[in-house]
């Protein structure tokens, strides 16, 4: 799989939660316009709903590259996910990346978190994250997996510093890191209050994928 694939992967939303009669529930979405370069290719949708200590989360991306007004690469992504605190329960995600049909799923059982995405299973950790945008806890983990393609990774962060970044036209205050991992290269933007603000990805041939809320 290409590095403009890879990119373009990680992560929205798009979750239906019902609470209980009297169950406390927490919800959270982002809405991302998404560029290449400064081209305009889609939008990719985040919400996370805390509901009883379980968090879901879906997500729905939509990409759509044109040249000349012909169609070059087009990418579609769903992912839903189940968590425990900082632990993966549960994901299901399905991607057609340009015609390439993939589907992935996993869950915890017993002492391992069990990855279907070919014929054979592959057991990891019991407890294991994956590319969780929206939690800030995830830059701490070593290894994320990746639910796009059921790999994982080996990860690098780095604290880049402190900056303003405008946000829906306001500047706004915030800490930028960077997530590395063979062919992945990501910027991240947290607000002071660990809030996701921002994401940009280094595909193919050194063009920027850049996630801006809406």
């Amino acid at each position: 799989m290409n590095r403009t694939a890879y990119g373009l992967v990680m992560i929205g939303l798009l979750l239906l939660a019902y609470a209980a009669p009297g169950s406390a529930q927490e919800s959270s979405r982002w809405d991302f316009t998404v560029y290449l370069n400064d081209k305009r290719i889609g939008k990719h949708l985040f919400e996370v709903v805390d509901q009883d200590g379980v968090t879901r989360v879906q997500s729905e991306a939509n990409f759509k590259y044109t040249i000349l007004l012909i169609p070059a690469y087009r990418y579609e992504h769903t992912n839903t996910e189940q968590w425990s605190g900082n632990c993966l329960v549960r994901f299901d995600a399905n991607t057609n990346a340009n015609g390439e049909n993939i589907r992935v799923s996993g869950e915890r059982a017993g002492h391992a978190f069990t990855v279907k995405s070919g014929e054979t299973p592959v057991n990891l950790p019991e407890c294991i994250m994956s590319f969780a945008y929206w939690n800030p806890d995830f830059l701490e983990q070593p290894r994320l997996l990746n639910p796009q393609t059921g790999e994982y990774v080996d990860v690098d962060v780095e604290e880049i510093g402190r900056e303003l970044v405008e946000i829906r036209g306001e500047p706004v205050a915030a800490t930028r890191f960077r997530l590395t991992a063979y062919d992945i290269d990501l910027t991240l933007w947290y607000s002071n209050d660990d809030q996701w603000l921002r994401l940009e990805s280094v595909a193919e041939g050194g063009r920027i994928i850049r996630y801006e809320l809406t």
